[in-house]
């Protein structure tokens, strides 16, 4: 027989909470889409991709992908599969930073931030995660 996870609707203030929690991640994300597709590219974008060993030429590869995984976070149907993919991305961006040797709370430690922002907001609005974590009252 199939576990069935049965849940109550989020309370108001839980939806409100997760919803601006997930607000800010994603208006953080949209502005870093922004920084790869204003041209003519900014000298610190390319100082930053130069320190990080990436070609100019990949800025608008990055941020297409980062576009089509912040898009399907905020569309409702999508936003778990948005949120692992985003996780990824976010993993991505701790090992590039390690590898250069930035410092750890200036720069590694931010993706991290970024990413228990975002699944702190896609759990509170999807009760049905919750039910999946081993939390115990």
């Amino acid at each position: 027989m199939p576990a069935s996870i049965e849940t109550a609707a989020p309370s108001k203030s839980r939806l409100l909470t997760g919803r601006i929690l997930s607000t800010l991640t994603v208006l953080f994300l949209i502005m870093d889409i922004a920084f790869k597709f204003i041209r003519p590219i900014p000298p610190q974008v390319l100082q930053s991709m130069a320190k990080l060993g990436f070609e100019p030429s990949l800025l608008s590869t990055i941020g297409i992908l980062l576009l089509v995984c912040t898009v399907l976070y905020v569309i409702p149907r999508t936003s778990v599969l948005g949120a692992v993919l985003l996780t990824g991305y976010l993993g991505g961006a701790v090992s590039v930073h390690v590898r250069v040797g930035n410092p750890l709370f200036g720069y590694v430690l931010f993706p991290v931030y970024l990413g228990v922002l975002m699944w702190a907001g896609v759990c509170l609005r999807e009760p049905r995660l919750l039910a999946l974590l081993p939390l115990r009252k």
